[in-house]
Order: C-alpha cells, then structure tokens, then sequence
C-alpha cells in the first residue's frame, strides 16, 4: 500500500497495487472529500474506473465530472489529477504496460511499499 501524506493533503488518500504484469498494472485509489490528488504525469496510458464517489478529472484541456461507473482514459505524459472530491473517490487504475514500465532509468516500484 502506498500511504500519501494525510496531513497536507486535505484528506485520506491511497493507492495499492493489486496485479502487475510487464503489459499492464491494476490497482485502486482512495481519495477522501477534499482531497488534493498530487499525481505527476505517467509514463504509461492510464485508465480510470470510478467505482464509488463524485469528484472531476482535470487535464488541460478538459474538466469532466466524475461519478461511480465513469470511465476515464489519460494518455501517456498528459497532466491531470482529481479535483473536487465530494464524496469518498474509489477508483480503478489500469497502467499500460506497468506503472514505471516506460521509465527509462527508473527501477519499478515494489508494490509493496
């Protein structure tokens, strides 16, 4: 489980990784109301699968809300992060290929840290 600093984030956030494969990585992330979603661009197509929770995906070039069974797809490199957590996000995350599997020069991350 990755535990992200609570007390400057305005609200419980986690991730934990469920399955990893070279091709692909399955997790969910839990941000609490109020949240501010910290995340840096990934170096790997992301998808998003709201399972619980109202909050809006931002990018650059488009706000869109989010509600349980939004599904959400963020290309490689894009900036976006969560905002306007309403209600406790649950969320799905599929990285392909794997968190980090694009980064050149990175280790992969252990998934359980």
């Amino acid at each position: 489980m990755h535990l992200v600093d609570t007390a400057s984030s305005g609200g419980p956030q986690f991730y934990v990784e469920h399955l990893r494969v070279p091709s692909m990585s399955v997790g969910t992330a839990v941000l609490g109301v109020g949240a501010v979603d910290s995340q840096q661009p990934h170096t790997e197509d992301e998808i998003y699968v709201v399972l619980r929770g109202r909050a809006r995906l931002w990018t650059p070039s488009l706000t869109v809300d989010v509600a349980p069974g939004s599904v959400a797809f963020v290309p490689a490199s894009e900036e976006h992060r969560f905002v306007d957590v309403v209600d406790e996000l649950h969320v799905l995350v599929v990285f392909a290929p794997a968190e980090y599997g694009n980064a050149t020069g990175q280790l992969l991350r252990d998934p359980s840290t």
